[in-house]
């Protein structure tokens, strides 16, 4: 027999046959099945995973299997790209037509007309200003929808007015008249946390990996599946700022860019205090107050105009969740994430390996404010067979399930009921490891409504432990960085 976790399992091949039925069983609508080679035809034409999913489950016969061909074609005819820009156009323009498809948009009020201006960052579209306007009506209708994320999906319809902003003949522009927010799925999260009890431990860390288009069967051992889920902390986690270096292809972009439309991605190039927290010019809330966590991906390779400029801010922000630029004061509960790649050599926690970090981040007082470290170089390189293969959650729900646990307050209390503190425990430690404590409560036990409710043993080995460990790390860091930082941490304990 082999162990998995601390149960028996008499034959794999029975366990994960067992694992699907529970998954299609529980979930019913909300699976699709998952295949390596239809993932990387959706990835071909530049479809992401929680739009991927939905079509799958819509074009899908009762096997999972999904005719491709169907799926060009509601494409070609439903989500237009930069080669079906000008047709578009010419429909809207020549024959005064209204149009109606799927795209990714972003709009912004322009601080001078006081107009909403859209884009569609796929398309190309608009090459000059005051080509896209979102008419007045539907502004006012979905203000919220539109404004409240920096880039969503959308069914949009638009048509062509030969007056534009001006008011003039001949200054024509292409107004957005409707707008229908991509959002399939409506999520009843008490429902998802219930079906908890119907899963063991191992296969709900299984089902959360094939979730996220993992293939469970590819990880060498639980340590590795842990630290995996660990990078969707800042998913489920207010303001969870987390540390990690890895080895180049180990997935850190994919996860962190594709799996929810509620996170925004940084890759590499300079990035300003305006863009990160407000813009003084546009009057424009930034990226951490619009998303669930901003990750800099590819760390090394990013800028900051000003250092002395956004280490202030970052500063303020990690700490409090609030910033301050000029006289505007705004709040955001984006969690804050740095990724980047590490060397062989540099893999060692007993060493300073933020050497590695930009200049902007090697200040003690700044790395401090980060909850905790992922040892990326304990998860595997992306091979084959760790792609998801079978049934699972189909991604734009898991999204929202994520999504929804953020808001959910019954967390902490249960973790301040669990753990002992010490009175003489440095703040910031007992914040950063309580919060890591709850980012994994509501990933691997979100039915736990009562202290009594969960196992002390797998609380600390799964919840108290990992906090604790990606705690130390930031720790240990801090004190090789500036000697007047301590690297030990408070004994909190499980009562």
């Amino acid at each position: 027999m082999k162990k998995i976790w601390a149960y028996e399992v008499i034959n794999m091949s029975d366990y994960q046959n067992n694992l699907q039925n529970k998954i299609r069983t529980y979930f019913q609508d909300m699976v699709v099945y998952k295949h390596p080679t239809q993932n990387k035809f959706f990835a071909s034409i530049s479809i992401p995973p929680y739009l991927r999913d939905w079509m799958i489950m819509r074009f899908a016969d009762e096997n999972g299997k999904v005719n491709l061909d169907e799926v060009k074609n509601f494409v070609s005819n439903n989500i237009p790209g930069k080669k079906d820009w000008e047709l578009i156009k010419s429909r809207m323009i020549n024959d005064a037509q209204r149009v109606r498809f799927l795209a990714k948009l972003r709009v912004e009020i322009d601080v001078r007309s006081g107009l909403g201006m859209f884009s569609l960052p796929d398309l190309g579209f608009p090459k000059r200003k005051n080509e896209a306007i979102v008419s007045d009506r539907l502004l006012r209708q979905s203000r919220k929808e539109l404004l409240s994320d920096f880039e969503t999906w959308g069914i949009i319809e638009c048509e062509w007015d030969s007056v534009g902003l001006n008011g003039k003949e001949g200054q024509g522009a292409i107004y957005m008249v409707d707008y229908k927010p991509f959002q399939p799925y409506r999520v009843d999260i008490e429902y998802y946390k219930e079906i908890r009890k119907e899963f063991t431990l191992e296969e709900w860390v299984d089902m959360l990996l094939l979730a996220v288009d993992y293939n469970p069967l590819g990880f060498l051992d639980n340590t590795q599946k842990i630290t995996l889920l660990s990078r969707l902390l800042p998913f489920v986690e207010k303001r969870a700022n987390i540390i990690e270096l890895a080895p180049k292809g180990t997935g850190k972009s994919y996860l962190m860019s594709q799996i929810s439309k509620y996170g925004w991605l940084v890759s590499g190039g300079s990035i300003s205090r305006a863009r990160l927290f407000y813009d003084i010019s546009r009057k424009n809330p930034g990226l951490v107050s619009r998303y669930d966590y901003v990750t800099l991906d590819e760390v090394q390779t990013i800028s900051f105009p000003d250092i002395d400029e956004i280490r202030g801010a970052l500063k303020g922000y990690l700490e409090s969740g609030e910033y301050r630029v000029g006289d505007y004061r705004g709040v955001g509960d984006a969690g804050f994430v740095l990724m980047g790649n590490i060397p062989d050599e540099k893999m060692n926690e007993n060493i300073n390996m933020f050497t590695e970090l930009p200049y902007a981040f090697q200040e003690s007082a700044l790395i401090d404010r980060f909850h905790g470290f992922i040892k990326g170089w304990d998860i595997p390189r992306m091979r084959e067979n760790m792609k998801a293969d079978g049934w699972a959650l189909n991604v734009e729900y898991f999204s929202e399930v994520m999504h929804a646990l953020r808001n959910e307050i019954i967390y902490p209390a249960i973790i301040d009921s669990i753990l002992v503190v010490p009175k003489s425990s440095d703040t910031r430690d007992t914040i950063a490891i309580k919060r890591i404590c709850s980012g994994f409560l509501k990933l691997l036990f979100p039915d736990v409504k009562r202290e009594d409710d969960i196992d002390k043993d797998e609380f600390e080995r799964f919840c108290l432990n990992p906090a604790l460990q990606m705690r130390g790390i930031i720790k240990r860091q801090l004190h090789l960085m500036d000697s007047e930082y301590r690297d030990d941490l408070p004994e909190i304990k499980v009562k």
